[in-house]
């Protein structure tokens, strides 16, 4: 028979191990469910610097396994799964996984985010051979090579300046002429001499025979287009991760019922736990 829970949380990264947290501590019987390894893109941060308590900053592959030591100390139930379906039986919640059926009475659905692509031509393509999403798993085998970064927020810069370490030199391509990285990323990325910048300028293909060799370039204001002879392209964009099963559980099981039961809809301020489900869902 199915065990049921008073909380499961689908996806194990920061979020979701700190609903685990508060869920244990206030002795639910409750469950996380993540389907690779505990910390979620904490995992490819090779350098965090901007999460609390950890003065010289930490290893995301470091943080990650300490999340779940933390939360499953306090009495969280952690299992690797992959959730492949949620439907709704009377006031429980039945969460569908590789290995079972779990019964729950509230859902949180922390699943962050996931890289997406930048619909340039020849980015699916190339991925794999010279488009990565990933600094700290491919940046080695760039080694005294240029590549190219494309974007002009935190995660651009923390990848090119990484990159700096093995790339000969990195090249940032932005659609503006400001970035939006925080101040002392912007000054990091100015004082380094292995960093150089198109702005406003935006990514018009990917090019190359079996591997990346090059991008095709355009300054958005002149409509000057030219060429950056480059073997790597690391393009940063994340967005939502909104599983297939989320938004038909969301859309079957808010219709009339109560924030306890939905934990989508807004709910009464002395409910602390679909306040927390909201939050997550719409990623605050």
């Amino acid at each position: 028979m199915a065990e049921t829970y008073d909380i499961v949380i689908i996806g194990g990264g920061a979020a979701g191990f700190t609903a685990g947290i508060y869920a244990a501590r206030d002795r639910c019987r409750a469950l996380l469910l993540e389907r690779v390894a505990a910390g979620g893109q904490v995992l490819n941060c090779e350098h965090i610097e901007n999460y609390p308590g950890f003065p010289d900053g930490i290893a995301g592959y470091t943080l990650g396994p300490l999340l779940q030591q933390q939360a499953m100390h306090l009495g969280l139930a952690v299992q690797l799964a992959e959730v492949e379906a949620v439907r709704l039986e009377g006031e429980l919640q039945v969460v569908q996984t590789g290995d079972g059926v779990v019964r729950v009475k509230t859902l949180i659905i922390a699943t962050g985010s996931s890289f997406a692509t930048l619909g340039i031509p020849g980015e699916e393509a190339f991925l794999g051979r010279g488009v990565s999403h990933c600094a700290a798993c491919d940046g080695a085998m760039f080694m005294e090579r240029p590549v190219a970064v494309i974007g002009g927020g935190d995660a651009a810069l923390d990848e090119a300046l990484y990159l700096t370490q093995y790339a000969s030199q990195v090249t940032l391509v932005h659609h503006r002429d400001t970035l939006r990285a925080c101040q002392l990323l912007q000054e990091r990325a100015q004082a380094n001499t292995k960093l150089t910048f198109h702005w406003h300028t935006v990514v018009r293909t990917i090019e190359g025979d079996t591997v990346v060799q090059r991008l095709q370039i355009e300054d958005v204001k002149t409509g000057e287009r030219s060429v950056l002879e480059v073997p790597g392209s690391f393009p940063t964009s994340v967005s939502p991760q909104t599983p297939s099963f989320s938004m038909a559980w969301c859309r079957s099981t808010c219709r009339g019922r109560s924030s306890q039961i939905c934990g989508c809809a807004r709910p009464s301020p002395a409910s602390w736990l679909p306040a927390m489900c909201v939050a997550i869902l719409h990623g605050n």
